[in-house]
């Protein structure tokens, strides 16, 4: 089901997930993620990702703004906000600018939280395999493209470095150039 967003002509896509699955779930445009059943593996999401009062999910979570009802098993990073909402139960370390922990939600584990411009710059950072995985491309694709400045990255001692929001606008810009 996808409904207008007000006043912006993309379409808001939005997902209700209410079976048993397992793997690597990853969005690369925002969308409105409810799951209410059973995941296992990888969540990467774009937009809002809900779990859901009956959900049941052991996985490492990234996203943009969660919401979090479940149980939850797996770290989770939140690169806008974090809300555990009763009867939430989550095990493992958690990290976002905003985190709100709402009467009777439960958590097990570490929170991180930061709001200095700086931090939030190194928070949106990307490695080559990230880049790589995220556009579903091979590493060396990536690497060739960041040397030929055909895609935007910075050159660090360690490698190249590649910031998350820059990525998508560039995705969004070649969007519009194809």
């Amino acid at each position: 089901m996808a409904r207008k967003k007000d006043n912006q002509e993309s379409e808001e896509k939005i997902l209700d997930v209410n079976a048993s699955m397992q793997g690597t779930i990853t969005f690369k445009d925002p969308v409105n993620l409810r799951i209410n059943g059973t995941f296992e593996g990888k969540l990467d999401t774009r937009g809002i990702l809900t779990i859901g009062d009956s959900a049941k999910v052991k996985a490492n979570i990234t996203g943009d703004k969660i919401i979090i009802a479940g149980k939850v098993t797996g770290d989770i990073t939140a690169y806008t906000s974090l809300t555990l909402a009763a009867p939430a139960s989550v095990e493992g370390n958690v990290s976002a600018p905003i985190f709100s922990c709402l009467e009777g939600a439960i958590l097990d584990g570490n929170v991180a939280m930061s709001t200095s411009k700086a931090n939030e710059v190194n928070f949106d950072n990307m490695t080559v395999a990230d880049v790589a995985g995220f556009l579903e491309v091979e590493e060396q694709v990536v690497e060739e493209w960041a040397s030929k400045k055909k895609i935007p990255a910075t050159l660090e001692e360690d490698g190249w470095v590649f910031e998350r929001s820059q990525i998508e606008r560039w995705i969004q810009e070649e969007k519009v150039n194809s």
